[in-house]
Parts: C-alpha cells; structure tokens; sequence
C-alpha cells in the first residue's frame, strides 16, 4: 500500500508555469528589469500563474563587473528599478522567481532569487546555497532553502549548481514540494549534459515536476545553451525550448500524472514514513 506524506494536501487543479529565456544587458538591472515586466506579460497572456526566470537574469552573471559596484549593477532591498517586474505581476495575475545578484543591508553579496505574489509585492528572497568554486569569491551562500505556495502547489527553489546536489531537491521533496524550480545558467557541452542529467534524476527521485529556466547568449564570459525545459515527476521531458533564441515556453503541471507517478514509485513517501531526515529549518512563503 502506498504511503503519503502527512499534512501535505494534494493540488486540485493544473498549475501552468512558463520558464523564460532571453538575453540579458550586463550590469544594468533597468533594462534586464524591464524586460523581464515584458517576458512576465507574454507568459500570463497565456494563462500563465507563475514565470520562472534565469539566475541571475537581472544583473546578468558578471562577477567582476557587480562587486566592482554592487549598487549600481546589484540589486538592494526596497529597489525602486524593480517596479516594472511587480507592475507586470499585477496587470497579469502573475507570480514571478527572478533571479539576480542581491547586496544585502549588511552590505554582503548574495546571488538570489526574488518571489513576486500575484499583487506584485515581494514576498520572500531564497539565496543560493551550492555556490560553484568560483562564485565564493564574490558572494555569500544561503543557509535555508525555500518553499512557496500558489493554488495549491508547493514548489521548492533552487538556483543553478544547488541542483546539482540531491540532497537539496531531496529536502524540497520532503517539505511535501509537487515541483523543484531552479532558475539557472548551463553552458554547452558539460553544462547542457548535466542538466539533461540532474533534472530528470530530481524529477523522478523525488516524485516531483522539474522546471529549469536557463540563458541565451552570453553573459559574465559565459556561453549558454539554453534549452529552457519542464520534466514531468516520471523524469521525462514535458517541453523543451530553443537552444539561442528568446523564448516563454508555457507547461502544465497536472495533478493527475503527479498523483499517478507517486502511487508507481513511493521513495520519498517512504522515506519520510520511516523517520529520515527531515527538511526543518525551511521557509515556506504563500504567493496567492
């Protein structure tokens, strides 16, 4: 017999997500900010709820160029350059995960991902918490991951390398989470192959949809690959975008295939019957 997570409610009705891609302006968090209000309308005029952009789509990735003037090319608290994003979630009825590079009152660099609710307000900030070698350098990690809710569903952030950690999808899955949402940035080669890799692999683990939204073209002297997909809790491949080009690519996350693939594999329902570890210390924020 099929064990369930306690207390989790299963969603009721699809939710349709778009994950984005566009190239980026280095430094300049106007023109990535406005551009986003727009990818933000084009996905919610096709009854999107929820837009998942790249990381650090704001700011473009550009290490140097952001802790050379971290006011000016980061994002702070209370930023006024993010009104175009909040206005663009109101008009649309739209959540929004954006990610950027944040400096924190502290003073401190964080490379984030920033929740928008449907009314445009900021609801929480997730900071990453895998940081690839070279990032350390620069930034600061995150200590808690994070969990947000939208009609229903309870979706787990991750940004880019955390995704290439189990454990961090695994604690999503734990925290009762129907989708992990990483917004990211993957180069050709090494980088395409390893998200064709890990987001199957936490997808059908974890008995959750897998959403990555990548980049186009370059930024911070990488090249990308685009290629923007949703993975169905099965681990296979719901849809796909382009490899270079802008792109909303819009999916449903459906009830009943998530039902139906927890019932054939039980892994984390079992796990988390048996007493594992569990995912304490973890936010969980409420979009709508």
């Amino acid at each position: 017999m099929s064990i369930t997570l306690e207390n989790v409610p299963h969603p009721e009705r699809p939710l349709r997500v778009a994950t984005v891609q566009s190239p980026v302006v280095a430094g300049d968090v106007d023109s990535n900010a406005e551009r986003a209000a727009e990818l933000i309308r084009e996905a919610s005029a096709g009854g999107a709820r929820l837009v998942l952009f790249a990381e650090k789509f704001l700011s473009g990735y550009e290490p140097e160029l952001i802790s050379s003037d971290p006011v000016k090319h980061a994002v702070q608290p209370g930023d006024p350059r993010l009104e175009p994003i909040a206005r663009a979630c109101r008009e649309g009825g739209a959540a929004a995960v954006v990610g950027t590079a944040f400096r924190t009152e502290e003073g401190e660099l964080r490379i984030s991902a920033l929740v928008f609710g449907v009314d445009g307000e900021i609801v929480t900030r997730y900071d990453k918490q895998y940081l690839f070698t070279s990032e350390s350098a620069y930034y600061r990690p995150g200590h808690a991951g994070c969990s947000i809710e939208l009609d229903g569903w309870r979706l787990g952030l991750g940004i880019c390398y955390d995704s290439g950690f189990a454990e961090h999808a695994r604690a999503a899955a734990l925290d009762g989470c129907h989708a992990y949402l990483v917004g990211a940035l993957f180069s050709p080669e090494n980088g395409h192959h390893e998200s064709r890799i890990w987001f199957p692999a936490r997808a059908f683990d974890n008995g959750v949809y897998a959403v990555l939204a990548n980049h186009v073209g370059s930024t911070g002297g990488w090249n990308t690959c685009g290629a923007s997909a949703v993975w169905g809790p099965d681990g296979r491949l719901v849809a796909e975008a382009g490899a270079d080009r802008r792109e909303v690519l819009i999916a449903d996350l459906d009830p009943e295939v998530l039902r139906a693939a927890r019932l054939k594999e039980t892994m984390v329902a079992d796990l988390a019957a048996a007493g594992r570890p569990d995912a304490a210390g973890r936010g969980r924020h409420l979009l709508a």
